[in-house]
């Protein structure tokens, strides 16, 4: 293979990546090897630490990334993952370190099938970003804002810039990869440059976020998740309760409610709708922690999906991953497992083609838009059927599937065989087909091996632990 930095070249490859956020930083890194020079440019001033940014309004809120996530980044970034866990991560095996109520029953807390690293979004981002940020070759241009592509409809040639001090300039780059999230204007850009349209597609259910941090009872470090799903075959909007165990000894609780059920951001009011989800367990829990900071609500939520990879006339020299090309409803927690997949896939193509090759931007968007395709599929099957959802109605073979994974979904609270399957695709270690494998298919046929549990799967000692601070009643469990 041609040197990857020079290819008979008068001047060295430039790349730049539009978003410093954690499928930006990934982006840069593993452009690194094929060009002189990676250029991040990011509209934040990034925060030296594992703090907020003022860009990223989700991150106040519960976010899990799935093992199918963890391991590509690790694969990415070696030794990552136990820069998380030192940073006070924990690595909570699936489903042993989960106490979740399904829209079919509860999980059983089988031996470790996954896993998925529990810590708040700002320690994720961190931890990657004070690695890529130190590596050579890799400059970031902060509070920098994006006002267009630069080049023409057969090939993007560079990027034009607003810098803090408020002159413009353009950023010469050989392939411009667009993290930039969900806030991304690429089709407009694109447009700009005479090229076609891009089509997107959106499934709203009207979701609402609302979130605040407790500290943890004493003694609960090794707390599971805990997480009561909404049943979209309610005819109610869909509710959920969370309970996240993070760095520092405290818990993110994270509620959500759809369109006409939506939580608020009243602090008196929070525990209230924790218990009145469809079982009450998060908001018994919270009820004996001690709240650190106030509601923080957050409504942008929406389904979007961009088919790049279906676009007639895709330019060279240019490529969207992550949010960029789709988000997700994100109680499903799938965004960062899915930009760290796609960060992944450009990688290969980069190690097959090269930087400047022709069809290398059509062979990126096709490859992200396999994980993308996945959870996709898993979010807006279950969004659409939402009161007041708004998006297409899914087909008939999309409702015969429904049918199939709703048996799935029972049969897993009481088989392994089928909780295994369910879990490897959930995390985003597996496609859906693989829950059509005829064992997996048998065993649906046949249902649940063991009866379904009467209430949350806490032990005696988490709800000892748990209610130590008041002497109040203890939530309704069943035995592990």
């Amino acid at each position: 293979m041609s040197d990857p930095v020079r290819t008979g070249r008068s001047a060295p490859r430039t790349a730049v990546v539009i978003g410093g956020g954690l499928a930006g930083m990934l982006a840069a890194d593993v452009l690194r090897p094929y060009v002189a020079e990676v250029t991040v440019v990011d509209r934040d001033a990034l925060p030296d630490g594992p703090h907020a940014r003022r860009s990223l309004p989700q991150a106040h809120h519960a976010h899990l990334l799935w093992s199918g996530g963890a391991r590509v980044i690790e694969a990415l970034l070696p030794g990552t993952t136990e820069r998380w866990l030192a940073a006070g991560a924990r690595r909570i095996p699936l489903p042993t370190g989960l106490v979740s109520m399904s829209a079919l029953g509860w999980f059983r807390r089988w031996p470790e099938m996954q896993f998925l690293i529990a810590c708040s979004r700002d320690l994720l981002d961190w931890v990657i970003r004070e690695q890529v940020t130190a590596r050579p070759g890799i400059t970031v241009l902060q509070r920098t804002e994006l006002l267009g592509l630069q080049g023409d409809a057969a090939r993007v040639s560079g990027v034009r810039v607003r810098g803090a001090d408020g002159d413009e300039r353009v950023l010469p780059a050989d392939l411009v990869v667009d993290a930039s999230g969900r806030g991304s204007r690429t089709p407009d850009w694109l447009r700009a440059l005479g090229s076609g349209e891009v089509r997107e597609e959106k499934v709203d259910s009207g979701l609402a976020y609302a979130s605040r941090l407790f500290r943890a009872p004493a003694g609960t470090a090794q707390f599971p998740v805990v997480n009561v799903q909404a049943d979209a075959r309610e005819p109610r909007p869909g509710q959920t309760a969370t309970i996240v165990p993070i760095e520092g000894g405290r818990w993110l609780v994270t509620l959500s409610g759809t369109r006409g059920g939506q939580p608020t951001s009243a602090a008196d009011e929070f525990e209230n709708f924790a218990r009145s989800v469809r079982h009450p367990i998060v908001g018994e829990l919270i009820a004996h922690a001690e709240p650190l900071t106030d509601v923080v609500v957050n409504r942008s939520t929406v389904n979007r999906r961009r088919y790049y990879e279906k676009a007639a006339d895709l330019p060279e020299g240019f490529v969207a991953i992550g949010d960029a090309v789709a988000t997700y409803n994100p109680v499903y927690g799938h965004g960062m497992s899915v930009a760290a997949q796609g960060v992944l896939a450009l990688r290969e193509a980069l190690a097959a083609r090269g930087v400047g090759a022709p069809g290398l931007a059509r062979a990126v968007q096709r490859a992200v838009a396999g994980p993308v395709s996945t959870a996709w599929d898993l979010a807006t099957g279950q969004d659409i059927l939402y009161p007041g959802a708004i998006g297409r109605e899914p087909g008939a073979s999309a409702r015969v599937l429904r049918t199939y994974v709703d048996r799935l979904m029972l049969t897993a609270t009481g088989r392994p065989l089928v909780t295994k399957a369910l879990f490897d695709v959930m995390t985003l270690s597996a496609p859906i087909a693989s829950l059509l494998r005829p064992e997996i298919a048998l065993a649906v046929l046949r249902g649940p091996k063991l009866p379904q549990l009467p209430g949350p799967p806490l032990t005696t000692d988490e709800l000892r632990l748990a209610k130590e601070r008041r002497g109040e009643r203890e939530p309704d469990a069943a035995e592990a």
